[in-house]
């Protein structure tokens, strides 16, 4: 597969910074291309309307989501601990993008809710080989959840937020494990 061109990675970025930074309402075509640094022509020339910028955006969640999937399968120690170590936002690309569209399905976008449970399935599917049934399954998920909530709260602030990290996160991902194995 081929790379997609730079110009249109910046444009989604620069939408995607948007969204984050500002919300829907301020991410309008004139700005992204403005963020962008590229004229509203070389905008339009990737992306003729802003439901095609967005579908663009949950494009690129959900490719960047299966790709996650395939490195949490094939972490060493195994799924639900990769799984759970993804759960930090980092700042990534993927992490912009969850938070970009979640910005979008928290405006009422439909497209963008559907992609968002997309993606809990894909991970869902992912760690459900390993858990003992269901019950299990939603624990490790609402423990990924909070540590990506969790993380959240830390962003911007002066003092260290709640997220375990360290020995602390590796205790906590034995715990869940010997909780939920198959």
């Amino acid at each position: 597969m081929s790379r997609p061109p730079l110009a249109r990675e910046k444009v989604l970025d620069a939408f995607a910074a948007i969204l984050i930074d500002e919300g829907e309402r301020a991410a309008t075509m004139d700005a992204t291309a403005r963020a962008a640094g590229v004229s509203k022509g070389g905008l339009l020339y990737h992306f003729g309307t802003k439901e095609a910028l967005e579908a663009a955006l949950i494009e690129r969640l959900e490719t960047l989501a299966q790709e996650d999937v395939e490195q949490i399968k094939g972490a060493p120690d195994g799924a639900v601990a990769g799984f759970l170590r993804s759960s930090i936002n980092t700042g990534s690309v993927l992490d912009r993008a969850i938070v970009a569209v979640s910005r979008l399905a928290q405006g009422g976008h439909p497209a963008a809710v559907a992609a968002l449970r997309r993606v809990r399935d894909l991970w869902e599917d992912a760690v459900r080989p390993f858990a003992a049934d269901e019950t299990a399954l939603q624990l490790i998920m609402l423990v990924s959840d909070g540590l990506y909530f969790n993380n959240a709260l830390a962003v911007g602030a002066s003092v260290p937020g709640p997220t375990p990290d360290g020995a602390e996160l590796e205790a906590l991902i034995a715990l869940v494990q010997r909780a939920t194995r198959a």
